[in-house]
């Protein structure tokens, strides 16, 4: 009885400590699997928005009377609400809902890059001096110094004439571009931990973005001289002027691991103006330039027990730089 007793007291403690490695691998697992899925989806993020903003204004082509020049610009029965390359809403805490931004990229679908053509006489049908491979259905930019206005093409004749749906701003002299058969106006934002497109959830575990403008001291100059949010009176809603400084975007996506840790793991920012900053931070800021301040403690009081994974990137607006010389 005696060894039999002793055999069992050995088996519940080789037993405990089994269960007490398994415990420990298990959480270890769920760690290293929950910080590679945020690595995944972070860095898919960051490579999936990048792309679409390397074509946000195109193809406004840089040209004398340049599309990004259009102070009035009349977009008819388009459906198209605004031909800015990309515009960033500053987000704003509140309950239930983190700071996170949202960015809005703009491009069209041209496959002959949008060149223009001058207007050469006013239709019905309208003739041009060459439609550049311009195709039934495509968008159309009319640009006669900084007024401009959007119509389509409804029919192709030959090479020089084309048939538009609205005529009442096509002047002999001014410019026509066609944009291509669709204008894409892309909106990427962050909703329940889940990247959105457009609306419609593309990743998981994707729970913050912000972005900031980088903007030049003039529109002609391609030197980035400041980092700024878009808040304030003069970059919450920039003029044309303003809007053709924006030369980069800087973009932060921030990543989680699922895992609720049992105690606080991570540390809030520890400054957005100061060099070398420690904890969840998106950049290193400047007081001329502060860094945007990732908070999601509003969505969830529980959020510094998670580990976090933040990826950041510089993206140049090329088709805004390409055009320097003409703004």
């Amino acid at each position: 009885m005696v060894e039999l007793l002793v055999g069992l007291a050995i088996g519940l403690l080789l037993t405990g400590v089994i269960l007490q490695v398994m415990s420990v691998f298990e959480v270890k697992t769920r760690t290293t699997t929950g910080a590679a899925d945020a690595q995944t989806n972070g860095g898919i993020a960051l490579f999936t928005i990048g792309r679409e903003l390397q074509m946000a204004g195109y193809p406004l082509l840089p040209v004398t009377n340049s599309p990004l020049e259009c102070t009035t610009v009349t977009y008819g029965s388009t459906g198209i609400t605004s031909i800015t390359p990309v515009s960033i809403t500053n987000g704003v805490a509140a309950t239930g809902v983190s700071a996170s931004d949202a960015i809005v990229i703009r491009y069209g679908s041209s496959l002959m890059g949008g060149v223009p053509t001058q207007i050469t006489t006013v239709g019905p049908p309208t003739s041009v001096s060459s439609n550049f491979g311009c195709q039934t259905g495509d968008i159309t930019l009319i640009t006669n110094g900084t007024t401009c206005a959007l119509s389509s093409v409804t029919a192709i004749a030959g090479t020089t004439t084309v048939t538009l749906a609205n005529t009442a701003s096509a002047l002999v002299g001014a410019n026509l571009a066609c944009l291509g058969a669709t204008w894409n106006q892309i909106t990427y934002a962050v909703n329940n931990s889940n990247l959105e497109r457009n609306g419609v959830p593309t990743l998981t575990g994707v729970v913050n973005l912000q972005a900031q403008y980088g903007i030049s001291a003039a529109a002609n100059s391609n030197q980035i001289t400041q980092w700024v949010d878009a808040s304030g009176g003069t970059w919450a809603a920039p003029s044309v002027a303003n809007r053709n400084r924006i030369k980069a975007i800087r973009l932060a996506v921030v990543a989680r691991n699922e895992k609720k840790e049992t105690t606080a793991v991570t540390a809030a920012c520890s400054s957005t103006t100061a060099a070398a900053p420690t904890g969840l931070c998106a950049w290193e800021g400047s007081a001329a330039s502060p860094a945007p301040t990732i908070d999601l403690s509003a969505n969830d009081p529980d959020w510094l027990r998670y580990r976090y994974k933040v990826f950041e990137t510089i993206i140049p607006l090329r088709n805004v730089i390409w055009s320097k010389s003409t703004l």
